[in-house]
């Protein structure tokens, strides 16, 4: 009995020979060949380092976040003392687990600033590779990205989304859907920096929506929130507020950088 057509084509398409792809030596020989060529600056400005990144001495001086470390909010703990640090337990957020790359501190706070104020999209695929590495667990869990959003108004000033620039490398190392405009911003909102926690709540109350268009993009799935800094929550909480809303069975939240303790700090 002879093979049907679309057998027969199956059967065509295995024998083919697949494209010529080259090995890994031959890319890391390029590889190698470009670095001599055009050889990796620090993006700090320090001194030139062995592969693309910061310089030794600024690399020494970032405050890295290692377990144990609290899974509610992030925060570090000097010695494991349990899965939810005291104020997670005292007042549970929208949002379920949250995961930080860095400490926001003088070292930490520049590279970011650069990042998100002075156009240093060439930062962008470093911090996202910190938020990688610092949120692997949350990352392995979720079925989409999603970045805070700016306000149009704000976006049209600044000309990018910082938290959009982490998040869509993120998604795509990964092979997570990348979903940046199913969160908006309908509201412009005050400056974060300068107010204490209420204040920061009161300010981003009801300033985040899911469009009706874009529900079924939420809908059953667990979403993974991204941004820069996370301060005392009030912007995250807000979002994962709006995204389970909108039907999102969770919301976990990645940063590059936390400050020590959850309270107001100009950012």
């Amino acid at each position: 009995m002879g093979l049907q057509h679309g057998d027969d084509r199956s059967a065509r398409k295995a024998v083919q020979p697949r494209l010529w792809t080259p090995a890994h030596g031959v890319c890391a020989f390029f590889g190698r060949a470009l670095d001599l060529i055009f050889p990796p600056q620090a993006l700090d400005g320090g001194a030139r380092p062995q592969s693309e990144g910061l310089s030794a001495a600024a690399w020494s001086k970032i405050s890295f976040i290692a377990e144990p470390l609290c899974d509610g909010c992030g925060a570090s703990f000097d010695y494991a003392v349990g899965d939810r640090c005291a104020a997670c337990q005292a007042r549970p957020r929208a949002f379920s687990r949250a995961r930080a790359a860095v400490i926001y501190d003088q070292h930490s706070r520049d590279l970011i600033l650069a990042f998100k104020h002075a156009d240093r999209l060439d930062l962008a695929r470093l911090l996202s590779a910190w938020v990688g590495r610092a949120a692997g667990e949350l990352i392995s869990q979720a079925d989409a990205v999603a970045p805070v959003p700016l306000h149009p108004l704000r976006l049209l000033h600044r000309r990018y989304n910082q938290a959009a620039e982490l998040a869509r490398p993120l998604a795509r190392r990964h092979g997570l859907a990348f979903l940046p405009d199913a969160l908006i911003r309908g509201r412009a909102t005050e400056s974060q920096g300068g107010k204490s926690g209420s204040g920061r709540r009161r300010n981003v109350a009801g300033a985040f929506r899911v469009p009706d268009r874009k529900r079924r993009q939420v809908e059953g799935r667990r979403i993974l929130l991204i941004d820069d800094v996370l301060t005392t929550g009030a912007t995250a909480e807000a979002c994962a507020k709006a995204l389970l809303a909108a039907g999102a069975i969770q919301v976990d939240l990645a940063v590059v950088a936390r400050v020590r303790e959850i309270e107001a700090a100009p950012i």
